[in-house]
């Protein structure tokens, strides 16, 4: 039997996230079952179960292919010299947001998993380590912003972090729930409160 190459491997693996966020997107995570997903993925439930074991997995591999998207914007501006101002970085990463955001975007999965984790733990956990990754970054982000002067020497970066992390997350559900969110005043915003003090 021939060898199956490592390119033919992602490559099917690739087309089974596609296909469950497409099935999470257009129905819903509980309403999903995983014979729907080997349905739009047009596998057979044995080539499908190579590679995912449980609806649980196929998010924590959509949630971890998107926050690496993230993560990987954040160490680039954390790279910078001199780092950008923290609403820049705030505006970059709403811009991968405003890019995943449209009715088959995974970020629209996120707030389902948000839900999930509420009420199972194996999500919760998964949920809490990716999404701890980014507020690490972001408590990254307040250390280096307090050395360079653009917070308080006193400024609490953990805080500060936490915070910086609250506004992404706001800004999303704001995009999903509430409609249309100008990225642009939603960040002018973010200005205005930071200048008020």
């Amino acid at each position: 039997m021939p060898r199956v190459s490592e390119a033919h491997l992602a490559a099917r693996r690739q087309q089974i996230l596609d296909a469950a966020a497409r099935c999470f997107v257009r129905n819903g995570f509980h309403q999903t079952s995983m014979q729907d997903v080997i349905k739009e993925a047009g596998l057979s439930v044995g080539a499908f179960y190579r590679y995912f074991k449980s609806k649980n997995e196929l998010i924590t591999a959509i949630a971890g292919t998107k926050i690496g998207q993230v993560t990987s914007v954040l160490d680039d501006l954390l790279t910078e010299d001199p780092m950008p101002p923290l609403t820049t970085i705030i505006e970059r990463v709403l811009e991968i947001v405003d890019t995943n955001v449209g009715e088959g975007g995974p970020v629209r999965i996120a707030v389902q998993v948000w839900g999930e984790a509420v009420h199972d733990a194996e999500v919760g956990a998964v949920v809490a380590e990716i999404y701890g990754r980014v507020r690490g970054r972001a408590v990254k982000m307040a250390e280096r912003a307090k050395t360079t002067g653009q917070l308080p020497p006193d400024a609490d970066a953990e805080g500060v972090g936490a915070a910086l992390f609250g506004l992404i997350q706001g800004y999303i559900l704001q995009r999903i729930l509430v409609g249309e969110t100008d990225r642009q005043s939603y960040v002018a915003g973010v200005r205005a409160l930071l200048a008020a003090e």
